[in-house]
């Protein structure tokens, strides 16, 4: 059986799935190994079985609460923890090299990135090479955009209302948007609000909730139900378009994920509708005629593996249950 694995399988691999099927073995259940990965327990059922199927053989024996190695199981996951083990070696071994990485890397970023996975990328960088410093401008979208076509950022973050020619953009993660109110509006708290009360109420937006702009799903959204043609406030900083929110300026669109705490805590109330939410895509950014040092790319390489290797649908907020 060893054999059979070594021979005709195992070179083969998914190695990202055999490193899922090592945490899951490690936790000894599916939703243990999906905390630690930080990812849902469908994905990791997702690749378990996706492993089963380029080995040919079953592994785990699941269901009803059980979680048990089959024959082949334990004979994959030995020969993978060996491989996994060794390759924790290299890592020390290559540490003092590591501490030959300087440098500086200066981010251009739109406001409020709430995106654990990416503030979990940096961590993990700068406890690996700590001689390198950041900077992180905040600014907005079409800034972001500036600044990296004349090469004067590591990379960029932001939203995009159309392909950016000479420049390299994939999605970083996805958000959708909903509607809220401060603690101090007439409907915060109520969850029978109707679209005609929304449609009496004052509006606050950003400079780019416009049908031509970045947030074009949003105004989408907005339009299609008659809300806030003439804003009582605008501006390019979520934190500010929040800001006004919370101040009772207006009701107004923020994404949904990253209003969570907000509204744990009773300082903003989401508002219909709640099904169907525009979703906006926020971008990585890059420009290859841009002298990047080695840490910069090793952190941008760090990021396009993560996008590389995780679905888009874990990289899209909020998570379905």
């Amino acid at each position: 059986m060893t054999d059979y694995l070594a021979r005709d399988a195992f070179g083969d691999l998914d190695w990202n799935l055999l490193r899922t099927f090592v945490v899951i073995v490690d936790e000894g259940s599916i939703t243990r190994g999906a905390n630690r990965l930080m990812r849902t327990q469908p994905t990791i059922s997702s690749a378990l079985k996706r492993l089963e199927d380029q080995v040919g053989r079953r592994l785990v024996e699941r269901g009803g609460g059980r979680f048990a190695l089959t024959e082949h199981g334990a004979v994959l996951y030995r020969e993978s923890r060996k491989v996994l083990d060794t390759l924790g070696q290299l890592g020390g071994l290559l540490s003092d090299a590591d501490q030959d990485v300087a440098g500086a890397i200066r981010i251009a970023t739109v406001s409020y990135v709430v995106f654990p996975p990416f503030d979990e990328l940096l961590g993990r960088f700068h406890r690996r090479y700590p001689a390198v410093t950041f900077t992180l401008d905040v600014m907005p979208s079409v800034e972001v955009i500036r600044t990296v076509r004349n090469g004067l950022c590591s990379f960029g973050i932001c939203l995009l209302s159309h392909q950016q020619r000479r420049l390299n953009t994939s999605v970083l993660f996805r958000e959708q948007f909903g509607f809220f109110c401060g603690s101090s509006h007439p409907l915060f708290g109520r969850r029978d609000v109707t679209m005609d009360e929304m449609r009496d109420s004052t509006y606050v937006s950003f400079k780019t909730d416009q049908l031509s702009d970045a947030l074009h799903p949003v105004a989408d959204l907005r339009r299609s139900h008659q809300l806030g043609e003439e804003p009582t406030g605008v501006s390019s900083n979520l934190e500010e378009v929040r800001r006004m929110i919370m101040a009772g300026m207006g009701i107004g669109s923020l994404p949904v994920h990253a209003m969570e705490r907000d509204v744990r805590d009773g300082r903003l109330w989401q508002l219909p509708p709640y099904v169907d939410l525009p979703a906006v895509d926020v971008h990585l950014v890059t420009n290859d005629r841009t002298r990047l040092d080695r840490g910069e790319q090793i952190l941008l390489t760090m990021i396009r593996d993560y996008i590389e290797s995780v679905d888009p649908s874990e990289r899209s907020f909020p998570q379905s249950d």
